[in-house]
């Protein structure tokens, strides 16, 4: 990329590699409806993998996305937008649709639970903060999909799931801050801290990925490494929110 009379030239291979990241975006609602797909077909293993498909995609498209200044590169489409619209898709439609279909939460009141899953992340969603300036979601962050796998996982009495989705719904609500995996840079100055809690992230996500590889066997190291992580980003989204970044630490000269 050029800079010539203050205006920016972008070469054609940072507009294919923008192009690139786009569509890389958007094959996360490919993946997602494959996963509805698996879920109509009660093939419920399969559509676990269709979303851990679509969340690498998200773990990484924004990542790439900053790497290439992708609104210099691709102007004309809004990245941010195509992000929330896959987001949604495999957040809260695909984990919504996977409660229609399976015995998780109470028969007569799964209605209830999706559409108290459904209007709280379209609030979630569209709050003009829900992604703060210091890089924080603001309230939960819709992982319904997560929180669908842990219950099917648990295989818990369904009127407690039905508890705890709807205290998630509520907590959309709530201005909480959250944890955003892949954009630490409020989360403390010390960048071996910050390292270490990307580094938590991957292996939250291969333990868990591990537990739906041996479903509906059990193992007790992986679970307990990927609900050590949950708990961690638990409190050290608490911690931040009570706590903000430079109330009692300083930035490194």
């Amino acid at each position: 990329m050029k800079h010539h009379n203050n205006l920016f030239v972008v070469s054609s291979r940072r507009r294919l590699a923008g192009w690139c990241v786009h569509i890389f975006t958007a094959s996360g609602a490919v993946f997602g409806l494959m996963a509805l797909l698996a879920i109509y077909n009660h093939e419920l293993i399969q559509s676990f993998w269709w979303m851990v498909a679509a969340m690498f995609i998200d773990s990484f498209d924004g990542l790439f996305a900053r790497m290439i200044k992708i609104k210099l590169a691709v102007p004309q489409v809004d990245g941010e937008l195509l992000d929330n619209i896959v987001d949604f898709m495999n957040y809260t439609i695909v984990p919504a649709f996977f409660l229609l279909v399976t015995p998780i939460v109470p028969d007569y009141w799964c209605v209830v639970c999706v559409i108290a899953i459904t209007l709280s992340s379209a609030y979630q969603f569209t709050q003009v903060d829900a992604k703060t300036s210091d890089h924080f979601f603001k309230g939960f962050p819709s992982y319904w999909n997560i929180a669908i796998f842990y219950l099917f996982f648990w295989q818990m009495n369904e009127w407690l799931n039905f508890a705890i989705l709807l205290f998630l719904a509520v907590l959309s609500f709530v201005p909480i801050k959250y944890i955003y995996p892949s954009r630490l840079d409020f989360l403390t100055y010390n960048n071996t801290l910050r390292f270490t809690v990307f580094l938590a992230t991957i292996i939250w996500g291969v333990a868990t990925a591990g537990l739906i590889w041996v479903y509906p066997k059990s193992n007790s190291f992986l679970i307990s490494v990927s609900m050590s992580y949950i708990i961690l980003y638990v409190v050290f989204s608490l911690y931040r929110t009570w706590v903000p970044l430079g109330s009692n630490e300083q930035s490194p000269a």
